[in-house]
């Protein structure tokens, strides 16, 4: 993604129970289950370094999986402390933009 207001964020919010918001500088909105948001998760525990190969299944994460906490890591990603007692996976915003499963992200795939 070449231009930088497409994985910047300007807002990051708690949209319900299950989901989470980003409000992204070119005027995006998008909205993540926290189940399959935390599903998604790439850090090591999650995804075999070596083989890329995922290390978690739906099963293994409660269905009200829910962040107890978000912070910003640096200038580029979020770090999400999960109700499932998770929290070593960074999120880069330029890999939460491309998880946007709007309608409009669809189409430009």
């Amino acid at each position: 993604m070449e231009n930088s207001s497409v994985v910047t964020p300007i807002s990051i919010t708690q949209a319900g129970p299950l989901e989470l918001e980003i409000k992204w500088a070119d005027g995006h909105r998008s909205l993540y289950a926290a189940h399959a948001l935390r599903l998604r998760c790439r850090c090591a525990n999650c995804v075999d370094e070596w083989s890329g190969t995922q290390r978690i299944s739906v099963d293994q994460i409660p269905a009200d999986v829910h962040p107890l906490s978000v912070e910003s890591v640096g200038r580029y990603g979020l770090r999400i402390a999960w109700s499932d007692g998770h929290s070593t996976g960074i999120y880069a915003f330029d890999y939460l933009r491309t998880l946007c499963g709007c309608e409009i992200c669809k189409r430009e795939i």
